[in-house]
């Protein structure tokens, strides 16, 4: 489980969150909310070790990260950030660089590998962009190439900034499903989202940011329920009860 322990973070020692305290649990999807610059992807940064913190610890199962060589973290967390370069390869070989932790030097794809890339790809809903180079897809399908690379790694923990940027919503709603999906099967899945009822109907806790802080982390109905969001998004938050689930919407 990786724990964030009274941690500070930001950039050039300047702070965009204090004393943040956070433990992403294993079957367990964390929805990461809150108003852009408010600091989330700064906090999943610094969680993968990609920012030194200001202040506090990350720690991996019991660990500080940083006694983890970038290998070992890599094994333990997976990363899907908001945006990637795209280079002239076919889908399927940009997927295999999420088998990189694995692979010694030089790199040498095993069949266990290629199976791995085949779940991935099958688990994105990417099956069919295997052979297609990237240049050549939606930003929205790249998106899910994206996602089957980080799920090639094969972590305990996958981060996911965004992650239904640039998708139709059949598409947002199957990347929120294999999110869910993924913690059933006992991974913790972090995800920020700034389609509140996506990331409320799917999430088991929700994490809410604000002003440089954490407001609260809580159940979804515990969130709602405390007006948090109100007061982060400076917006009145509401909710209908429609085909058994609740709808969210803002005003």
């Amino acid at each position: 489980m990786i724990e964030l322990r009274a941690l500070s973070a930001g950039y050039r020692g300047q702070p965009v969150l204090q004393n943040i305290s956070l433990a992403f649990p294993p079957g367990t999807v964390t929805a990461l909310l809150g108003p852009n610059g408010c600091g989330k992807t700064t906090l999943l940064k610094t969680a993968l070790g990609l920012l030194e913190p200001i202040a506090g610890e990350v720690w991996y199962d019991g660990a500080p990260l940083s006694a983890l060589t970038p290998r070992q973290a890599a094994r333990r967390a997976a990363y899907l950030p908001q945006s990637r370069a795209v280079p002239e390869l076919e889908a399927q070989r940009m997927v295999l660089h999420g088998r990189f932790p694995y692979l010694s030097f030089p790199r040498r794809y095993r069949q266990s590998d290629h199976e791995a890339v085949r779940r991935a790809l099958a688990a994105a809903g990417a099956q069919e962009l295997a052979e297609r180079p990237l240049p050549q897809l939606s930003g929205g399908q790249r998106q899910k190439v994206y996602l089957a690379m980080a799920l090639a790694q094969e972590t305990p923990t996958v981060f996911l900034d965004e992650p239904t940027a640039w998708l139709d919503v059949r598409c947002q709603l199957d990347v929120m499903r294999t999110a869910r999906t993924l913690a059933d099967a006992g991974r913790a899945v972090v995800v920020v989202c700034h389609d509140l009822c996506l990331a409320l109907r799917t999430a088991d806790r929700a994490a809410v940011f604000a002003a440089g802080g954490l407001l609260l982390a809580d159940t979804p109905e515990a969130v709602y329920q405390s007006g948090v969001l109100d007061k982060a998004f400076a917006v009145r938050v509401c909710r209908v009860l429609a085909g058994g689930s609740w709808q969210y919407f803002c005003e």
